[in-house]
């Protein structure tokens, strides 16, 4: 089961179809290079076949088309640890990266995540805000509340530029409580051309955590993503969420560990 889920992951969410979301991309031989912000981010289907100086030049390369751009204060790498690469990582390191925290691919099905769901406890409301009326402020509450918990992030018009960009591919969904404060948001992000969605960005204030508001966010999300015909949901996610995305039906498929290069 987990090879097919692999297999799923490389074939559906990976190039292209992690780029869709950005403000710009473009395509370097085997990598595909996206600005969000004011970061940048290279990924790829398959290095197998890339080594030696021809790899140190598209580092090199990468790193030159993002700097190029003033705004552009780093850039990411995103690496995973099924890939067979020719020591990628010593590579990266040699180029001024550095690794952050590993990260857990998850990936499953939407109707195990929907079985699931909980409801939320009492004086919590989960509802989708992206298309409301009033989704400028919405959207900068549930910003302002994952920079909080992550330490970093876009902010509120970062976001609405997304979901924007995304021409209703993208859905933000918040939990609130019964005085208005957004204590857990989270994206569902559409991905064409697939049987899949994202689960992203998802963050719960530590003060609410352990009442089932985030597994009631992901069982509403869930099911909207079969509503639209996805099948899959995955999600890159820290500790903190995957016990979480276990319990509900996702499963481990492979691991990803960014390395960055912050601008000197």
């Amino acid at each position: 089961m987990t090879h097919d889920l692999l297999e799923t992951y490389d074939r559906q969410l990976r190039g292209e179809s992690e780029v869709i979301g950005s403000s710009a991309w473009d395509q370097d031989g085997p990598v595909w290079r996206a600005t969000y912000g004011f970061g940048g981010m290279v990924t790829y289907r398959s290095l197998e076949h890339v080594g030696g100086a021809e790899l140190d030049a598209l580092v090199h390369r990468s790193v030159g088309h993002f700097f190029a751009d003033p705004a552009v204060d780093s850039v990411e790498w995103k690496t995973r640890s099924h890939d067979l690469t020719d020591d990628l990582h010593g590579r990266l390191l040699r180029a001024g990266f550095e690794p952050e925290d590993e990260e857990t691919i998850m990936l499953g099905e939407a109707e195990a995540l929907l079985a699931a769901a909980v409801e939320p406890p009492a004086g919590i409301v989960v509802r989708r805000v992206d298309q409301l009326a009033d989704r400028v402020a919405l959207l900068e509450a549930a910003a302002d509340m994952q920079v909080s918990v992550f330490g970093r992030g876009g902010s509120g018009a970062d976001l609405l530029a997304r979901v924007e960009r995304s021409e209703g591919l993208t859905e933000v969904w918040v939990a609130e409580s019964s005085d208005g404060v957004v204590v857990s948001a989270g994206r569902l992000e559409i991905v064409p051309g697939t049987e899949c969605a994202g689960l992203w960005g998802g963050a719960t204030l530590p003060q609410w955590r352990g009442r089932g508001i985030y597994r009631a966010l992901t069982g509403a999300r869930a099911a909207s993503a079969m509503a639209r015909g996805v099948r899959y949901l995955h999600s890159d996610c820290t500790e903190m969420s995957r016990p979480i995305l276990e319990r509900s039906g996702l499963r481990r498929v492979t691991t990803s560990t960014p390395y960055v290069r912050r601008r000197p």
